[in-house]
Parts: structure tokens; sequence; C-alpha cells
């Protein structure tokens, strides 16, 4: 597990990539990135077994009989 994105990081990060933050908006940028980062570790923890991905999936294909 990595260590949680501190302010300071995410002030560097975002002007490192061209987009510098003004000073009241560190501390909001590294709690959403901070965020963002625990929703993809969840998804990552997911077992998806045999479900193909969602590109193989054609909508409107199939049987439209409603029946069981």
């Amino acid at each position: 597990m990595t260590s949680e994105l501190t302010p300071q990081e995410a002030a560097r990060g975002a002007l490192r990539a061209g987009l510098p933050l003004g000073d009241g908006r560190h501390e909001e940028v590294a709690m959403t990135a901070n965020y963002i980062h625990s929703v993809i570790s969840t998804l990552r923890e997911l077992d998806f077994g045999e479900t193909p991905p969602a590109s193989s999936y054609r909508a409107g294909q199939g049987n439209a009989d409603a029946t069981v």
C-alpha cells in the first residue's frame, strides 16, 4: 500500500504537469487524488473471474424474449 499524497506533493505534481494550483487548492486536490486512488485500489481487488470485458458486449444483440 502506498502512503497518501500530501498537499505539497499534490502541488508539486500539478506544477510538473503544467497545472499550477492556487494556495487554497493543494489540500482539496490531495484529498481528491487520495479518494480516487482508494477507489481504484478497491476495483483492482475485485475478482471478475470469467466475466468478459465490456468491449465484448453488443447492445441490442441477443434474445429479446423476456421469458425465463
